[in-house]
């Protein structure tokens, strides 16, 4: 306990910081009088709880990390995830798929976990290009779009139906891809960062102004949903329809859980090619080019194709889930393609670990699900969402799962490094 008066000191300045944050939304409040006028009255007991569970929280934090053992073997840390994952993964695939055929489950839930699903393969998506290639993208949201509005366009024009459209709205997405890559082709960190914000504003203001070709900022409206072998999830039953097929009842959980079994199996799928690219040259390739650019060059890697694959694939899989928001939503506008939406999946690669398939898992369910279950909390939702991710990012600062293996190693003689290195005798 020598640091123990440093400590207090700190904490105390938090504390101040949190009153001032705290002391306009915590300690006051609007209400209505007898007359019908707004009152504005205080709540110094809630306002000091937050204050003082601040400070001993930081005292608690400090405290801590003076104390906690030292990790000296990164092989046992690494070691520990791979036996981690071993278990987590099976576990979590069995719950997913079956979770809609739980008896007596909510169409609510089940539709909450499309919505987690469709942010997991944009994770997934992004995590190619920011977790393998080392490459910051913050205009990922601009592929979701083209994938978006590549079906929509086509069902209008030719009435084509999700199926014929899905692969074509990747490969159109792809192409952007590309078309961002060259760009931006010796750019790096914080510049690569903003040309990416830039393209992807770009592409919402040509989606917003194009008022002949993408509706402007109506949308557009009657997007065609996803048909089973021909059959439509129809409420009105009949031929034709799931429903009369099969002679049931009509259930919106009926279409709720065909959408769900379908972004299941494209996020899988994504999952699938990544896990495979990463053991193939090209995935080499690209944590190469992650760890550095330099010493990347000089092994004679082709550093042009390293980052247009990695723009491309990672767009391609943004273009399937935005042919799948499509046709979920049956309506698109430019305002679900905001930066925010971009942030927040970043946020998810980030969180759950960059270049960690389970961790983006684990970052969707948190950052997506936490949220919409919290509904009934109103204006502390959104609180209580923060301070959760502050403490996690405190506590695990580089994400869920933060080992950063190379998918190929040395064998015996990198384990041998690493222990000289942890060890200090290098």
């Amino acid at each position: 306990m020598r640091n123990l008066v440093p400590n207090l000191k700190d904490s105390a300045s938090v504390a101040f910081v949190a009153l001032l944050l705290f002391g306009p939304f915590l300690g006051l409040k609007l209400g209505d009088n007898e007359a019908g006028n707004l009152t504005l009255s205080t709540r110094p007991g809630l306002l000091i709880l937050a204050v003082a569970l601040t400070f001993a929280a930081r005292f608690l934090m400090l405290l801590w990390h003076e104390h906690r053992p030292q990790r000296t073997r990164s092989l046992k840390l690494s070691q520990g995830a791979s036996r981690t994952g071993k278990y987590v993964v099976p576990a979590l695939l069995v719950a997913a798929v079956a979770m809609p055929l739980i008896p007596g489950v909510e169409n609510a839930y089940i539709d909450l976990g499309v919505l987690i699903m469709t942010y997991v393969m944009l994770g997934w998506g992004l995590n190619i290009v920011v977790g393998l290639a080392g490459l910051l993208d913050l205009g990922y949201v601009a592929f979701y779009a083209v994938g978006a509005y590549s079906f929509a366009l086509l069902a209008e024009n030719f009435g084509l139906g999700f199926w014929e459209c899905l692969p074509l709205s990747g490969l159109f997405a792809a192409l952007w891809g590309v078309c961002l890559g060259f760009p931006v082709l010796r750019l790096r960190g914080d510049y690569l960062a903003i040309v990416t914000l830039a393209f992807g504003e770009i592409i919402r203001l040509v989606i917003t102004n194009w008022v002949s070709l993408t509706g402007g900022p109506n949308g557009i409206t009657d997007i065609p949903h996803p048909t089973l072998f021909g059959l439509t999830f129809s409420m009105a039953g009949g031929p034709g329809t799931f429903a009369g097929f099969f002679h049931v009842d009509p259930d919106p959980k009926q279409r709720t859980t065909y959408l769900y079994y379908i972004i299941l199996a494209l996020a899988l799928l994504t999952n699938w090619v990544t896990l495979r690219l990463r053991q193939q040259p090209l995935g080499r390739a690209w944590e190469a080019l992650r760890e550095d650019e330099i010493a990347c060059r000089s092994l004679g890697i082709n550093l042009r194709n390293t980052k247009l694959t990695a723009f491309a694939i990672g767009a391609m899989f943004g273009g399937f889930a935005g042919c799948f928001f499509a046709t979920r939503q049956a309506f698109i506008s430019p305002d679900s393609f905001t930066f925010i939406e971009s942030a927040t999946v970043l946020a998810i690669v980030v969180l759950g670990g960059a270049g960690s398939q389970l961790g983006v898992v684990l970052a969707a369910c948190v950052m997506i699900g936490v949220p919409e279950l919290l509904q009934s909390l109103q204006i502390y939702r959104m609180l209580i969402f923060g301070l959760a991710l502050v403490t996690i990012m405190v506590v695990r600062p580089r994400g869920f799962i933060a080992t950063r293996r190379p998918t190929v190693s040395l064998g015996r003689a990198k384990i041998i490094s690493a222990e000289m290195v942890s060890e200090g005798r290098s």
